[in-house]
């Protein structure tokens, strides 16, 4: 394993198991320099949203990063604002737009939203066939929100993308996912701003054992169980080193060890499972 590994999604589209993330990052230098920095350092999976308002400053950085197209996968996201009747194909364009792109690799529903979801995701599977998007997907989305999808789409999301940490490792909605054929990806897989992921008494004992960071414990054991994971931060040495996994393995041990970190499950961001579509 190593940073270019990958996973095949359910159309066959590859996509990076190791992304970056751009989630809070303000649309100006910061996020144009870290993008950059991200693939200087490698990586080839970056991820960004309409709702981020840093569409803009991601394009950019991805330009000066001087890569080829064809070597990034690009994933961006519906806002709820753009979910309206005629709104959603005019906010997929507008990221385009402001992306500098003329398509991207990953395009998904952000949120699920009360009467808006079925139709968004009716306008996903045309952008999809025009080949703007070279798969499609949803964040948020739990078992009940899928079976209701799945009685009125014609194609199968690729990608589920939701909060997924040691302390919330959903391990039913990902052996739902694993049965349909539905990748899953973790946001904030460090925890976000202002959880106490980081300080684990656990997770910090097996990073010594490594002599590695908590976070890059955490990575690795996404990347061990096949999960999708994009950390994201604005620092150089930072994003260098959540890269820095692949000179090391966790052992079955470890890895139940942090398994068994979700017995009393923790959110840090909002939660989607009394969310109708």
């Amino acid at each position: 394993m190593d940073i270019n590994t990958t996973r095949k999604l359910n159309n066959g589209v590859e996509i990076p198991l190791l992304g970056f993330g751009t989630l809070r990052s303000k649309d100006n230098e910061e996020t144009v320099n870290a993008v950059r920095w991200a693939i200087e350092a490698g990586y080839r999976h970056i991820d960004t949203a309409g709702a981020y308002g840093n569409e803009k400053s991601v394009g950019l950085g991805i330009i000066q990063s001087g890569i080829d197209r064809k070597k990034l996968f690009v994933t961006t996201k519906l806002r709820l604002e753009d979910m309206g009747p005629g709104e959603q194909m005019k906010g997929f364009e507008n990221s385009l737009k402001l992306l500098q792109l003329d398509y991207v690799d990953l395009y998904l529903i952000h949120w699920p939203m009360e009467g808006k979801t079925l139709d968004s995701w009716k306008v996903l599977e045309d952008i999809y066939k025009s080949g703007r998007a070279r798969a499609i997907g949803v964040c948020n989305f739990t078992e009940r929100h899928f079976t209701e999808l799945f009685r009125h789409s014609k194609i199968k999301p690729a990608v589920d993308q939701v909060e997924l940490h040691p302390h919330l490792s959903l391990q039913p909605l990902m052996a739902y996912c694993t049965e349909m054929g539905i990748a899953y990806e973790a946001w904030s897989p460090l925890g976000g701003d202002g959880g106490k992921l980081l300080d684990d008494a656990v997770l910090k004992k097996i990073a010594e054992k490594h002599r590695k960071s908590v976070a890059q414990v955490i990575l690795r054991w996404d990347l061990q169980k096949g999960i999708i994971t994009i950390p994201k931060s604005i620092h150089q040495d930072r994003i260098i080193a959540n890269a820095n996994l692949y000179d090391f393995e966790l052992s079955a041990i470890d890895m139940k060890a942090i398994n068994d970190l979700d017995h009393d499950p923790r959110r840090f961001g909002r939660d989607p499972n009394p969310m109708p579509l």
